[in-house]
């Protein structure tokens, strides 16, 4: 079998197979060997801001020399990057050898009469197995959906569990309130176990309050009060924190993602939490956080283009937020949504709190699409400022790229967008003068 071959299969996995119990998980885990049991595991829930939390704990843990193991989705471009090991996502050659071991296991529990893993079940097995295979201490998990029945919720003994921004996504899946999904996310606290959480909303707080209180477990709970946005540019963002330990320490994150400082605050919190005193050393933290880049938040991947991920009404609403502080009203917004989110909600808050010169729609190759057209006529309820339809991704970039001129082009509404557009770029697909 090849490396393409095995990437295939997987991504066949959903057309014979749903999702399972956390105990199918867990018998899965058990025929594997149970492989990363004795490791320290971070578990990370949220609507969003997840990827980010992680990639700052990750940085942060590789400065201090760390074997750490980081497992996130979804991908962009290639499945590999769920997979990291010391931020190296597992090559085509190791991810064939890991796959070819859990095939095996999954061979067994077939035979046996136990169902197939599904997708994102699959690929945590892979995960765990190469984190195994690697020796690394630590392992970070980003779930995929919710949290109480989430894959990586079979992980019983974490040693610290964080839940980031709460708001409506998934509602067919996780409830219809912030309340509702932040008893999904709040699912992920254990008995005992430090949880620390983005405490922006007062409904999602009093939720996952209560869940830690049951559960015995240390709470700490952050609020925009935690941090002070020092400064903004198209470029960074530096701010400084109110905990005690470096009140006057200055940080400074890459990008001008609005919504980082509190990322990076929880973090921060998460390190102090799981790192000893002699490992406290902020002048290494600062370099470490200042040296990270997430790909498809608020990234300039080409000089004036920005690609972000806010795929759900709350991402969308920090990224206005953004351009807000930014000051910025004239920008080209190239725009696409799956059929699954809240896309109406999107549209409105883009027409109602980013003025851009034009939006521009198009529409990805996914059976979720929604039409550029439909897309459109959702846009002219709200804005009569002007929509082009251009349902080809790779014409819609290029249009957009040659309407912003001097000014910014900003791609968002789907990650599948953000993946296609950079592939694009990194294939040499599109040329820009």
């Amino acid at each position: 079998m090849t490396y393409e071959e095995a990437a295939a299969y997987i991504a066949e996995i959903p057309k014979f197979t749903e999702k399972h119990e956390l105990a199918h998980t867990r018998e899965f885990l058990r025929r594997l060997g149970n492989p990363g049991i004795d490791r320290k595991v971070i578990h990370v829930a949220g609507t969003n801001g997840k990827g980010s939390v992680c990639a700052y704990m990750q940085a942060i843990l590789l400065a201090m020399k760390k074997r750490t193991g980081f497992f996130t989705s979804p991908h962009l471009i290639v499945i590999n990057e769920r997979i990291r090991i010391n931020n190296i996502q597992i090559g085509n050659e190791k991810f064939l050898e890991i796959f070819q071991k859990v095939k095996k296991t999954v061979d067994g529990m077939a035979a046996d009469g136990i169902a197939h893993p599904s997708y994102f079940e699959f690929l945590f097995g892979m995960a765990m197995l190469a984190f195994e295979e690697a020796d690394v201490e630590y392992i970070i998990l980003e779930t995929g959906l919710g949290g109480r029945l989430d894959a990586t919720n079979a992980v019983e003994h974490p040693i610290l569990t964080i839940i980031t921004s709460i708001s409506l996504d998934h509602t067919q899946y996780l409830g219809n309130t912030v309340r509702e999904i932040a008893k999904e996310k709040a699912g992920i606290i254990k008995e005992g176990v430090p949880i620390i959480f983005d405490g922006t909303d007062e409904e999602a707080s009093e939720v996952i309050i209560k869940r830690a209180l049951e559960a015995h477990a240390r709470c700490r709970k952050l609020t925009k009060n935690a941090y002070e946005i020092r400064e903004i540019t198209k470029k960074h963002i530096a701010f400084s924190r109110s905990s005690a330990y470096d009140k006057d320490v200055l940080w400074s994150i890459n990008g001008c993602g609005i919504y980082q400082p509190m990322n990076v605050s929880l973090a921060l919190e998460a390190m102090e939490c799981v790192l000893d005193d002699r490992e406290k050393d902020y002048e290494m933290w600062q370099k470490a956080v200042a040296s990270v880049t997430w790909e498809g938040r608020m990234e300039e991947i080409l000089p004036g283009i920005f690609l972000d991920g806010a795929h759900n009404p709350g991402a969308i609403r920090v990224f206005a937020d953004t351009l807000q502080a930014l000051e910025e009203t004239e920008a080209v917004i190239l725009f696409s949504a799956v059929a699954d989110k809240e896309y109406g909600t999107m549209i409105e808050i883009l027409c109602r709190e980013v003025p851009a010169k034009q939006y521009i729609i198009t529409e990805i190759e996914d059976g979720r699409k929604v039409s550029a057209r439909e897309l459109a006529e959702v846009f002219h309820r709200y804005t009569s400022r002007e929509v082009c339809i251009c349902p080809d991704v790779k014409k819609a970039f290029l249009t957009a790229a040659a309407k912003k001129g001097n000014g910014k082009l900003f791609c968002v509404g789907s990650l599948y967008l953000i993946g296609e557009i950079r592939r694009m770029i990194k294939e040499k697909e599109v040329e820009m003068n």
